[in-house]
This record gives C-alpha cells, sequence and structure tokens, in this order.
C-alpha cells in the first residue's frame, strides 16, 4: 500500500490516476488524496472515501502557472502576482473556473481553488499523469490530516489504491486560501502565508462573507475539523473531566510543522483529552488557532 517513491512507482501512480482511481502523495502542507480533476467520478470517489460532504469544495493541484491558466475561465493580474511570489508554495488561489471542471470540484461554486505545491514528488506525479489532481488532505473528514504516508494508511486503509511516501510534510499545516475572482483579493482561510504577505503583493484584503448558499468558498471551514480522535481542550476554556488521564501541550514551543505529527503520537497513548494551550494572537499564530479552535468544537 505504501511505496517509497521513484520514477517506476511515479509512473504506475500516474496510470491509476489516468484509470480514475485514488492515489495518496506528499505535499509540503499535509499528504493529499488525489484524484483527475477532470474526471468527475473521480473525484466523487474522494468525497466518498474521505465521507466529505459535496458542500466543501476541493483544491486543485497543478504542476505550473500554465495549467492553472488553462483551468480559469479568468487569470486576473493579482492570481498571476500572488502565483509569481509564492509558487510552488503553500498558497491556493481561488479564480473563476472554465467549464473543463466538474462542478463536484468546486462544490458547484463558480470559482476553482488551484495549487502549485512545492514537492518534488507531488510536481512529478502531476507532469507524469498528465492532468490536475483534486487532492484534500489524505483522511476522513474532520479528522487530523496526515503529514506522514503512514498516517493515510491507518486513516484511510484500503479506500486509497496507492499511498507514496515522501517521507514527513516539511511545512505540516494546510494552505493558505486566497479568492482573486473579486475586484480586491479575500483571505478565506488562514495558513503560514500571512495576510501581510498577501497584501504585500496584491494589495489591501478585502473582508470575506459567507457564500450565498450551503456550500463553503474553502476547504477547511468546517466548524469541527482538523480533530484526533482523542478530544482536544483548550487550557482555561475546556475543564477536563474529573478523574480524567490528560496531556498538556504547550503548541507555541512546538515547531510548526510538528504540531500534527505531535497530535497524531498523543491520539496513540490512551489519553482522555489533550488540552492545548493556545498560541498568543496575532498574524504569526493565525493559522495554528485557526486550526486548533475547529479541533475543539464541540
Amino acid at each position: 500500500m505504501i511505496f517509497p517513491t521513484n520514477g517506476d512507482v511515479i509512473a504506475r501512480a500516474a496510470e491509476l490516476l489516468r484509470a480514475g482511481e485514488l492515489v495518496a502523495f506528499p505535499t509540503e502542507t499535509v499528504y493529499g488524496l488525489g484524484a483527475n480533476a477532470l474526471d468527475e467520478a473521480a473525484v466523487r470517489r474522494i468525497f466518498e472515501a474521505k465521507g466529505r460532504p459535496s458542500t466543501s469544495p476541493l483544491i486543485v493541484h497543478v504542476d505550473s502557472i500554465e495549467m492553472a491558466r488553462s483551468l480559469a475561465a479568468e487569470w486576473p493580474d493579482t492570481a498571476e502576482k500572488l502565483a509569481r511570489a509564492f509558487w510552488p508554495g503553500p498558497l491556493t488561489l481561488v479564480v473563476p473556473k472554465l467549464p473543463c471542471v466538474p462542478d463536484v470540484v468546486t462544490a458547484g461554486l463558480s470559482g476553482v481553488a488551484l495549487r502549485m505545491p512545492a514537492h518534488d514528488v507531488a510536481l512529478a506525479l502531476i507532469r507524469a499523469a498528465g492532468v490536475p489532481l483534486a487532492a484534500p488532505s489524505a483522511n476522513r473528514f474532520t479528522e487530523l490530516s496526515p503529514t506522514a504516508a503512514e498516517h493515510v494508511r491507518r486513516g484511510l486503509g484500503n479506500r486509497v489504491s496507492m499511498i507514496l511516501d515522501g517521507g514527513p510534510c516539511r511545512v505540516g499545516i494546510e494552505s493558505t486560501v486566497v479568492s482573486v475572482a473579486g475586484e480586491r483579493p479575500v483571505l478565506l482561510r488562514p495558513g503560514m502565508i500571512s495576510a501581510a504577505e498577501i497584501e504585500a503583493v496584491a494589495g489591501p484584503l478585502a473582508e470575506a462573507s459567507d457564500a450565498a448558499g450551503p456550500a463553503h468558498l474553502s476547504p477547511g471551514q468546517h466548524p469541527k475539523h482538523y480533530c484526533p480522535r482523542t478530544p482536544v481542550l483548550i487550557a482555561g476554556r475546556d475543564p477536563a473531566p474529573p478523574g480524567a488521564r490528560v496531556v498538556r501541550v504547550s503548541v507555541a514551543a512546538l515547531p510548526v510543522a510538528q504540531l500534527y505529527a505531535t497530535l497524531h503520537h498523543l491520539d496513540d497513548e490512551g489519553y482522555d483529552a489533550i488540552v492545548v494551550e493556545l498560541p498568543p494572537e496575532g498574524a504569526e499564530w493565525a493559522a495554528v488557532r485557526d486550526r486548533l479552535l475547529r479541533a475543539a468544537s464541540k
């Protein structure tokens, strides 16, 4: 099930993707569960494997700005500036989509989320497959995102045809998502590329608004998300049950890339709860606080 990556393995994985199968692969953020983004039936298999609602759009991974443009009905100047500044890297851009992108990918919305990952295995796989890859995190919906191949195997089992092992994820938290479909860019999900960095390239951000319908404008917006099996409690806010066996984690003391890996490890230790000391408020920790508050949501 888990395969070390080499040319032959990537070629086989590419064949599976072209045949409509699911392949998990590493990126610099988290491991993705990939399918041919232009194959509606294959994309539906992602939702089935994850137990993900159809109202949650997927990110489409590309190997170049040129591939991104081929999926976009419009490619605004802001998209070009941000892509050239931060791609390959942990930034997702939402742009108006062409009809070739199935509606199931975008949860019926008019915009498609595009990203060029900064990982040699991911880029080699996209190029070998010759198609863009729709790929949310390779885990069951609302569960803790995987940052190692073994996390994928334990979470998805035989729901995926092949898992490519690219080692631990370097960034270890999901990408920043920015919509560039309007007059001004809108931050939809915080990530390791901060709002200030976006504004330095693209100008002031506009305020995000709720979608007109049931679909989320960005992945990762479900109130309860990024959850270990062990309940997460916020220190100073959520009391632990009397007599509970708990472990306390000071997130500010962890390298960001180790956040999910640490939670995966603690999840295996049999605690009754994981008590998390939130890092301080501010742009530097916005993405981490977002993930932890959703993980602790009741």
